[in-house]
């Protein structure tokens, strides 16, 4: 079994890359790859994107890259377990606001906004430390409860138009996106491969899960 961490110019991977493949040595749950290969992608049994900085930044660089968006598509459409992390997460909506309208996958119907936190004194970027407000019901969080602590940095953040495609949340000045999903797609807007054992936990589930 192949997890494939796809590489498309997004930013440093080396610390996803070792929480994936510390995880998938501690389950035994296969191989990890990083990977820009459409062709790697498509054999892969599962497909991790990971994503840093802007959308509108890291929309075009997947889009570089002849045939991986398609790829993707293709695979997620046939049923392979699909992870997002921050920006790889926000492309699974229809459109990111960042800079521009750009168009997403479109699996998560609803668009990527600007944090606007009710307090003014919170910084924007959200940035380090924060809990889960409520206990996230999905395969993919067992074990997760409501207050631990996972870590974030971005701008920006999903809005789904299904609250049913709403996994998890955290308060910053009212409540935020942390996560999203559906059948076989699961994203969060923050780091599993920086929020130590939470995150770690979360990335083991992953690789046994089987929507």
């Amino acid at each position: 079994m192949i997890t494939a961490i796809v590489d498309y110019n997004s930013g440093n991977l080396r610390s996803a890359e070792k929480s994936f493949q510390r995880m998938a040595t501690e389950l035994d749950a296969g191989g990890i790859v990083v990977t820009p290969d459409p062709d790697v992608v498509r054999r892969a049994d599962r497909i991790v994107l990971p994503g840093v900085g802007a959308f509108a930044d890291c929309r075009r660089e997947l889009g570089a890259i002849d045939g991986l968006f398609g790829a993707i598509e293709e695979q997620v459409k046939a049923g392979k377990p699909f992870l997002g992390i921050c920006v790889g997460m926000q492309m699974m909506a229809t459109v990111g606001r960042e800079h521009g309208d750009h168009v997403g996958f479109g699996w998560i119907p609803g668009e990527v906004v600007k944090l606007n936190p009710n307090d003014p004194a919170l910084k924007i970027p959200h940035m380090g430390w924060n809990e889960l407000t409520s206990r996230p019901k999905h395969p993919v969080f067992d074990g997760v409860n409501a207050g631990d602590h996972v870590y974030f940095v971005h701008s920006y953040h999903l809005k789904p138009e299904n609250p049913d495609d709403l996994l998890a949340e955290v308060d910053y000045g009212g409540p935020i996106t942390a996560a999203v999903g559906r059948d076989n797609i699961i994203g969060t807007q923050f780091h599993p491969e920086k929020s130590q054992a939470t995150g770690l936990r979360l990335i083991g589930n992953f690789l046994r899960w089987r929507p």
